[in-house]
């Protein structure tokens, strides 16, 4: 099988119906290639118990793969060399990304700069002085293209090593006004999309960006956010990974230093200075260097899938008892691990066979629930 026909499948399996990119890595452990698992879906949403899921046209494909190259762009699949290995230890990581400019921005350190929209005039200057700091110690920061603190971030590293990270496609300019700057990166820094040519970006797409901001960095910087923001999501997502979390104080009774206030009382590292931020990023353990650099996936993905050698037969296993487990209210996987009695790798195959299938939602924190 050549190589540009399994990268076509590849981004034909990503854009199907019912495949995220938890269901995209299963089936790429399963079968071994995009090609057999797009062959053996409808069979397992048949086991199921549903109809088999739409997938993606391959004149839709084709269109795909011609915008991006109208574009400049090239794909980077999971795998691949050259995919940043701190965002492959994600439970989610990107199956795709697009992206245009200088990928080599994501050899170095990356540090994300976060905030608020509405941020004040002295919190942008901050955040852009910092960012100008930073590049200039040999790191490449990382933010979103939202008004206020991000467009502040990419302004004072645009020069050296701006990456930006877009919730809708990379030809789409969201906000409007932050066009100039959003083809500026594309030249001169690294533009990253998930989300095909053209993509209109909605709410959903949002929390999915924030991960890869999160997901890039060795830490996350938070300057001004209120309570409620994305950026404390972004900060979340952070911590969970393992990686940095870091905030900017502010007055007590200005409502967008809340949500940093509220980081630092929770444990995140206080950040007055550029040199702060070095001196925590400095003794990072770097997980890049141990990670497999070869087109295989990533070592450390934690899905436990169904091997040829285990010791049961797909076809024969009662899948009852498991639906019977599940509802609407969203449960650990490994809860169900435990109440059913069945072999990890059983119950991660019957809950994929699930999903094609239309009849499971994947949530947050390793759960899964019926859908309503």
């Amino acid at each position: 099988m050549g190589k540009s026909q399994e990268a076509f499948d590849r981004l034909r399996l990503i854009r199907s119906e019912n495949i995220g990119p938890v269901t995209y890595q299963q089936l790429i452990k399963r079968f071994g290639s995009a090609t057999r698992a797009l062959d053996a879906i409808p069979e397992m949403a048949a086991r199921g118990g549903g109809r088999a899921p739409h997938i993606a046209d391959k004149e839709q494909i084709d269109r795909e793969i011609k915008a991006a190259r109208d574009l400049g762009a090239r794909f980077l699949f999971l795998g691949d060399h050259g995919y940043p290995a701190l965002l492959a230890e994600l439970g989610n990581p990107p199956p795709a990304l697009l992206w245009q400019g200088r990928l080599e921005l994501l050899d170095k350190p990356v540090v994300a700069i976060v905030g608020a929209r509405n941020a004040s005039a002295a919190a942008c200057r901050f955040a852009r002085d910092l960012a100008n700091d930073l590049v200039e110690a040999g790191v490449s920061v990382v933010s979103g293209l939202a008004r206020g603190i991000d467009t502040a971030a990419h302004q004072g590293s645009l020069e050296k090593a701006t990456i930006g990270v877009i919730a809708g496609g990379l030809d789409v300019y969201y906000p409007p006004e932050n066009e100039g700057i959003q083809r500026s990166i594309a030249e001169q820094g690294l533009l990253l999309a998930e989300q095909p040519p053209r993509t209109e970006p909605r709410a959903r797409h949002f929390p999915y960006r924030n991960r890869i901001i999160a997901g890039l960095a060795r830490g996350t910087l938070v300057v001004e956010a209120a309570p409620r923001s994305g950026s404390l999501i972004t900060a979340r997502l952070a911590a969970e990974s393992g990686r940095q979390v870091m905030a900017v104080p502010g007055s007590p009774i200005d409502p967008r230093s809340r949500g940093c206030n509220m980081l630092i009382r929770e444990g995140a590292m206080l950040i007055q200075s550029a040199d702060d931020i070095l001196e925590l990023i400095r003794h990072f353990d770097d997980r890049a260097e141990n990670m497999n650099a070869s087109n295989e996936m990533p070592k450390k993905c934690k899905i436990s899938t169904i091997r040829e050698t285990d010791n049961f037969s797909v076809e024969k296993l009662d899948r009852t008892p498991l639906v019977n487990f599940l509802s609407v209210t969203p449960v650990p996987i490994d809860e169900l691990v435990r109440q059913s009695g069945l072999p990890p790798s059983s119950v991660q195959f019957a809950l994929l066979e699930l999903e094609l299938a239309g009849r499971l939602v994947r949530h947050a924190g390793a759960r899964v629930s019926l859908r309503n």
